[in-house]
């Protein structure tokens, strides 16, 4: 039943905001060199790895410098780029991943390889379905960027602090999946992005 809803809510939400997607599409590549949409891999359900779609924030190879974002102030953000991420504009490409069945509209936010060897057995478990556009997790560490931004090593604080808590949100929702907490996901999450 929530494949059905992921594709209907996709599906509605990419032809009516068709146009917005050209307009940033478009910024985007008017703006900074590279293309318009920033592809990369992260790791699915099964543990299987898939590409991901977003609108590219960054100027081109900054993932290679560091794989976290340190807050709005962090030098490889685009100026568009800053505005697409307060808003989460640049998630919005992965409509295309759950139409595609990559992806749900609610799950744990899928994880770049490197963050999931440090997984333990137990966190393993969220690989067990399929990642997800917004979840608990996304809600409660809205500000996460800024918060790495205070720390002096970002890396090991997502490591040992965020990481294990988003993990524990995200288990919270897979062994108590219900299409009731799936809708209360999606409009908090879309409450947040209003108030933002």
């Amino acid at each position: 039943m929530i494949r059905f809803f992921d594709l209907l809510f996709s599906i509605i939400a990419a032809i009516i905001l068709s146009p917005l997607l050209l307009l940033i599409f478009i910024l985007v590549k008017l703006t900074s060199k590279g293309t318009a949409v920033f592809v990369q891999k992260r790791v699915g359900k099964n543990n299987i790895d898939f590409n991901l779609y977003k609108f590219r924030t960054m100027n081109i190879s900054s993932d290679v410098q560091r794989l976290l974002t340190v807050g709005e102030k962090d030098k490889r953000i685009t100026k568009v780029g800053v505005f697409l991420r307060r808003f989460k504009l640049d998630e919005l490409p992965q409509l295309i991943n759950v139409i595609k069945g990559d992806m749900s509209l609610v799950g744990p936010r899928p994880e770049v390889r490197y963050f999931v060897n440090y997984y333990t057995t137990e966190q393993l478990k969220v690989l067990n379905v399929l990642p997800g556009i917004t979840d608990y997790a996304s809600i409660k560490y809205r500000n996460e960027n800024e918060l790495l931004e205070k720390t002096e090593n970002p890396e090991e604080f997502y490591i040992n602090h965020i990481l294990p808590e988003k993990i524990r949100l995200n288990l919270l929702f897979i062994n108590n999946p219900s299409l009731k907490i799936y809708f209360q996901i999606l409009w908090a999450t879309f409450i947040r992005i209003i108030k933002k």
